[in-house]
C-alpha cells in the first residue's frame, strides 16, 4: 500500500506506524466537570467503520512526520493524506 505523504511523495506503508482514528487529535477538556467519564470514553471507546474513514499514522522511518490519512478500510484505497498539523488547525471531523 502506497501512502502520497504530501512534502515527500508517495511512500510505501512499511514506512508509517498506524496509530488510530484521526478524531484523537481532540482530546477531551480535563476542566469538563466530567472530565473522568470524558477520557474513560476517550481511551477505550473506538469505532470500527466500514467504508470511508480519517486515521493518524506516523512517518516513523521517514521524517517523523504525522499525517491525517483518508482510506476506504474496506477496500484499503488510500483517498488521500494531510499533515496532521494543517489538518489540526483546521479541525479534524
Amino acid at each position: 500500500m502506497l501512502i502520497p505523504h504530501p512534502l515527500l511523495g508517495l511512500r510505501d506503508a512499511q514506512e508509517f506506524t498506524y496509530l488510530g482514528d484521526a478524531s484523537l487529535m481532540h482530546r477531551p477538556d480535563p476542566a469538563r466537570e466530567d472530565a473522568v467519564a470524558a477520557f474513560a470514553d476517550y481511551v477505550f471507546l473506538r469505532d470500527n467503520p466500514a467504508g470511508v474513514h480519517r486515521e493518524l499514522w506516523f512517518h516513523e522511518a521517514g521524517d517523523r512526520s504525522w499525517l491525517v490519512v483518508t482510506r476506504d478500510t474496506t477496500t484499503h484505497e488510500i483517498l488521500g493524506a494531510e499533515l496532521a498539523s494543517d489538518v489540526k488547525l483546521g479541525g479534524v471531523q
